[in-house]
């Protein structure tokens, strides 16, 4: 024989949003979500914006190379200048100058080569920096939520006397907890996406050191 007890009580699971959070954090906890929030937005575009740049920046022909080659050895260095700037890529830029130059010494092109290297990493790596920076001052930006927070729950305690009003300081709890997520999950995004377009620049980097030593190999190649 077996006998049921009614359970006395009922339980019921209290759940809560984000947004539901983000909104008992306070206007401390609210104003510095939003900032963290307009950093992620700035993160995803110079992200997308630089990785599609760079993609574009690695789309070289298979048969780009040999034409330059057949080009310089037949003499025809108007046409490989004009084959250069048909192309609108870093390795193509490289090698105008470099062609733009043959008759001169081979340091003059060198340094040539070296000079137009640079500027093309530069413009590849433009804004990339500012990712960096983010990952580094987003979980600053959380943590000073987290001492507003924690400080507005220090304050409600001292001043409730023997009544501590519990809605209160857990908004001050909500506005470190909040904060602190927040801008952990800006930094990650933000250092995972710097590293990201770090390898994808080398890429090219290599991309780029190849096609000078292959050209400085073509130069060199008896006539």
């Amino acid at each position: 024989m077996f006998l049921y007890q009614e359970p006395s009580t009922l339980q019921t699971e209290k759940t809560i949003s984000v947004i539901e959070l983000i909104e008992n954090g306070g206007i401390g906890g609210m104003l510095i979500i939003g900032i963290l929030f307009i950093l992620l937005v700035v993160v995803i575009y110079i992200y997308f914006e630089r990785l599609f740049a760079i993609k574009a920046a690695t789309k070289v022909g298979k048969d780009f190379m040999p034409e330059i080659r057949t080009h310089v050895l037949s003499g025809k260095i108007d046409k490989a200048k004009n084959l250069c700037q048909s192309h609108n890529n870093p390795v193509a830029r490289l090698l105008e100058k470099g062609v733009s130059r043959i008759g001169r010494p081979l340091e003059d092109i060198n340094s040539a080569l070296e000079n137009a290297g640079r500027i093309e990493i530069y413009k590849l790596e433009k804004n990339v920096s500012i990712l960096a920076t983010i990952a580094g001052v987003a979980p600053m930006i959380g943590f000073l939520g987290t001492v507003i927070g924690m400080i507005l729950s220090i304050f409600e305690i001292s001043t409730a006397g023997g009544n501590i009003d519990m809605q209160l300081l857990s908004n001050g709890l909500y506005t470190a907890m909040t904060t602190t997520v927040a801008g952990l999950i800006v930094g990650i995004i933000s250092y995972i996406s710097y590293n990201h377009l770090v390898v994808k620049t080398n890429k090219v980097v290599y991309q780029m050191e190849t096609t000078s030593l292959d050209f400085f190999d073509l130069l060199n190649e008896p006539t």
